[in-house]
C-alpha cells in the first residue's frame, strides 16, 4: 500500500441514501457470493481492514501495468462485463453496493469467464478515498440513482462531494461516461460536471449526445427507460 501524508482517525460520518438488499436472492446467486466474492473483492478497500485509508494500487489487483477502469454502481453488471470482454487488456473495478446486483453481476462473470475485473460491493466513496491521483483512465456512471425530489438533489452522484475525488484519481485525459435517461439529471450533470473545473464536455452536435456510444449495451435500466418512453442521454466528458 501507498501511504498518504495525512491519515484519517476514524471513518468519516457518512450517510448512505438506496438500497442495500431487495428480494430474496436465488440458490444459485447465494452461492455465487460465498464462492465467488471473496477472490473478486479488492484488499484494503473498506473501512474495516483500512482505517487509516491508506492509498492502494489498483494495477497490482490485476498483476501487470494495464489501464484500470472504474464504473460506479455497476446495477446488474451487464455493461460491466461487457467491457470487460471487450477490452480484455483492461482492469474493470466495479463498485455496488446493492446486494442483489452483485449477485447479478457475479453469475455474468461466471457465464462470460472475464478474469480482468474486481468487485467492491460497497459505496464508491470507500473506493475513490484510496485510489491514488491519476490512476484511473475511463470512468462510468450509468443510470444512477436520479433522487427526483429537489430536496435529495444533493444524493445525486454529480455533486461536488463525489466529483472532486473522482477528478482526483483520473488521469489527464481520461474518459469520464454518463448516461441517464432522466432530463433534470442531464442538467446537474453538465451544470456541476463543468463547474469542478476539470472537465471538458466533449460535444459537438445534438446527436453527441442522443447517439450511444459505439462500444455501448443496453443495461437492464435502459431498457426500462425505453420502455416507459423515456429518452437516454449519454454524456462524454474528458478530465483536462
Amino acid at each position: 500500500m501507498i501511504k498518504r501524508e495525512k491519515h484519517v482517525s476514524g471513518a468519516p460520518q457518512r450517510n448512505f441514501y438506496g438500497r442495500i438488499k431487495g428480494k430474496s436472492l436465488q440458490q444459485a446467486q447465494r452461492r455465487y457470493l460465498v464462492e465467488d466474492l471473496d477472490a473478486l473483492s479488492p484488499p484494503g478497500v473498506t473501512w474495516s481492514d483500512n482505517p487509516t485509508r491508506e492509498l492502494v494500487n489498483p494495477k497490482d489487483w490485476f498483476g501487470d501495468d494495464r489501464d484500470v477502469w472504474l464504473e460506479v454502481g455497476f446495477g446488474g453488471g451487464e455493461h460491466m462485463v461487457h467491457q470487460a470482454s471487450l477490452n480484455p487488456n483492461v482492469g474493470i473495478v466495479g463498485c455496488e453496493p446493492y446486494v442483489n446486483g452483485v449477485a447479478m453481476l457475479l453469475g455474468k462473470i461466471r457465464s462470460a469467464g472475464v478474469k480482468n475485473v474486481i468487485v467492491h460491493p460497497g459505496d464508491a466513496r470507500d473506493m475513490m478515498d484510496v485510489l491514488p491521483e491519476n490512476s484511473i483512465s475511463r470512468a462510468f456512471l450509468l443510470y444512477p440513482d436520479p433522487w427526483p425530489k429537489l430536496r435529495h438533489h444533493r444524493r445525486r452522484f454529480v455533486t461536488r462531494d463525489h466529483l472532486e475525488p473522482l477528478a482526483s484519481c483520473l488521469k489527464s485525459g481520461a474518459i469520464f461516461r454518463v448516461a441517464t435517461d432522466i432530463e433534470d439529471y442531464v442538467r446537474q450533470t453538465l451544470e456541476e460536471v463543468l463547474a469542478n473545473g476539470n472537465f471538458e464536455w466533449l460535444a459537438n452536435c445534438a446527436n453527441d449526445w442522443r447517439q450511444p456510444w459505439d462500444d455501448w449495451i443496453s443495461t437492464r435500466y435502459e431498457l426500462k427507460a425505453l420502455r416507459e418512453d423515456r429518452t437516454p442521454h449519454y454524456l462524454t466528458f474528458r478530465k483536462i
